[in-house]
């Protein structure tokens, strides 16, 4: 085995959370302004659609009412601001089942064959099809796109690194909207001893070089 690696035939692309309610509306007779990762992961999927790879949105779907969300104990909310005179509460959610809150934001173009992972807590893989679904299409490597890089992203990285999945995180196709440090620190110190971590342009490398080289060996074969 080699870092270099890559079989498109066993590749999957997994964006995650990049959905209406985690992204600001466009002012009035103003286009939607994007992070910089939010169109580095845009450029990512059109890339991934070139070559035909199966590609997955990981989606938080709360009910309403918050009656699938837990209240743990925790020093602080997602925001580090410890809880007012030590008062744990459940917070409101950005992203609510049956609402547009909740859908992929449109300029990733998701399609009706594109698989839409609900899911309830951080991880993508707990207790979703996801592992399922990737398994019987064969996938054993997952390119990992979307935010938070500290949250929903590490989460499912562990969790992907214990299935024994191969995982690719494109670093500057993720994000954080908490401390930036959080987001380096992962990159830099983390991820690389369970995945490969990459930057958009290398990974768009990575598959058209995978294109060029499937479409020749096809070429030769006919």
């Amino acid at each position: 085995m080699n870092v270099s690696d890559f079989d498109l035939k066993r590749t999957a692309l997994l964006f995650f959370d990049i959905l209406n309610g985690y992204v600001p509306e466009a002012e009035p007779g103003k286009q939607r302004a994007l992070k910089p990762w939010i169109q580095n992961a845009i450029r990512l999927s059109k890339a991934g659609r070139a070559a035909a790879l199966p590609i997955f949105f990981a989606k938080g779907n709360h009910r309403p009412d918050g009656a699938t969300n837990a209240l743990i104990l925790t020093d602080t909310n997602n925001s580090l601001t410890p809880w007012p005179n030590g008062e744990v509460t459940k917070s409101k959610m950005h992203v609510i089942a049956g609402d547009k809150s909740s859908d992929v934001l449109a300029d990733l173009e998701p399609k009706l064959e594109d698989y839409y992972i609900v899911k309830y807590r951080w991880s993508a893989f707990f207790q979703t099809y996801l592992d399922l679904a990737l398994r019987s299409r064969g996938i054993d490597t997952i390119i990992v796109s979307g935010g938070s890089t500290d949250v929903g992203v590490a989460s499912t990285l562990y969790s992907g690194r214990d299935l024994d999945y191969n995982m690719i995180v494109v670093s500057d196709a993720c994000g954080t909207s908490h401390d930036p440090r959080a987001h380096d620190m992962l990159m830099e110190l983390v991820f690389p001893r369970m995945s490969r971590v990459r930057r958009t342009d290398q990974v768009i490398e990575m598959i058209n070089t995978a294109c060029a080289v499937q479409s020749s060996t096809f070429k030769v074969q006919s």
